[in-house]
């Protein structure tokens, strides 16, 4: 890790942490989320932090996700990186959720895969008018990750499960009408927000003051027909409704689908089911599973290479349809897998 990819700044009883990358969307690097571990553990302990404000350098990205093209070297080369990679990341999910003090998230472009985990599970996400927040990992041949499992099956209806099959990319009304942020400030006052807090205005007052009513949701608008044609009991259901629903919404919705990997897929539908009835740990064990036999399997490298690496955008899925992964397979994706299983000390 660069010495400047982190800048950290402790003032007033508010640590900020700001990812600086801009160059590379602020993607989440094995060292950055190793230091930001331990940081918060500090902080955790250090009684001058009363709360930690995480946002990112640059106008385009919060953090557009992982390191995915390290990943797809550490395999080529056999490395340990698609262990160490995702055991880092989901500890540190997994410390913002359980942390004792406020995190706010100042979501500010770009957010996507690692740059989900790092602010929906904050106490406080602010979104403003250049957020764009998704979860796109079945259109690489992963699966929503980074808590997704806890989070998304939790939104309203069927929202969270749209998310995970389509990619859908919301803005900030989207993402306030999903519970997805908890309130709109404009990136030209996040400054002012930060300065507000360390002068000592409750958080709560100062989101209030400086928060403005967003745009219309696209969601909003289309809530009726997610809840309708999301909520059956598989992917091919959920398909077949599709066919069903009248309008261009459904068929755009469709071919999107269709892109994605088959296997993916299937494997972000179970999950969704199991994480609405599991605790947030509970999930993240869950992840790494899924995560550790991906690493293993076909689809991702294969998703990588044809979207990040040649970018030819003509991925050749194994299986290739959703008929051909059946539910023997779709499990073995979930098996334990015994001594190598993800803990937190």
């Amino acid at each position: 890790m660069s010495g400047d990819d982190l800048l950290f700044d402790l003032r007033d009883g508010v640590a900020v942490v700001t990812l600086n990358r801009p160059e590379a969307m602020n993607a989440l690097t094995l060292d950055m989320a190793l230091a930001l571990h331990s940081r918060f553990e500090d902080w955790a302990r250090d009684d001058n932090v009363a709360a930690v404000v995480v946002r990112a350098a640059g106008e385009r990205a919060f953090c557009a996700g992982g390191d995915i093209r390290a990943l797809y070297d550490a395999h080529r080369t056999g490395g340990a990186l698609t262990r160490e990679f995702f055991q880092a990341e989901y500890r540190l999910n997994r410390l913002i959720f359980h942390f004792s003090k406020p995190v706010i998230a100042l979501i500010d472009g770009v957010a996507m895969g690692g740059g989900v985990g790092l602010s929906v599970h904050a106490r406080t996400r602010i979104a403003s008018e250049r957020t764009l927040f998704a979860m796109p990992e079945t259109g690489i041949g992963l699966f929503p990750d980074v808590g997704g499992s806890y989070f998304l099956p939790r939104l309203p209806g069927a929202i969270g499960l749209y998310m995970a099959l389509t990619g859908v990319r919301l803005r900030a009304a989207d993402c306030l009408y999903a519970g997805i942020a908890d309130a709109f400030i404009a990136s030209a006052r996040h400054d002012e927000f930060v300065a507000a807090i360390r002068a000592g205005k409750p958080i709560d007052a100062a989101t209030k003051c400086l928060s403005e009513p967003p745009e219309p949701a696209m969601l909003a608008a289309n809530r009726n027909a997610i809840d309708r044609c999301f909520g059956h009991e598989s992917v091919e259901e959920i398909e077949s409704a599709l066919y069903r629903e009248a309008g261009e919404w459904a068929q755009k919705t469709l071919k999107v689908m269709a892109a994605k990997s088959p296997t993916s897929q299937k494997i972000a539908y179970r999950q969704l089911r199991d994480g609405a009835r599991l605790d947030f740990d509970a999930c993240m064990v869950m992840e790494y599973r899924l995560s550790q036999h991906i690493m293993a399997a076909h689809d991702f490298f294969e998703g990588v290479r044809a979207l990040i690496i040649d970018k030819d955008n003509t991925p050749r899925w194994r299986p290739g349809t959703l008929a051909a992964v059946d539910d023997a397979m779709v499990n073995g994706y979930f098996e334990p897998l015994g001594a190598a299983e993800l803990t937190f000390g």
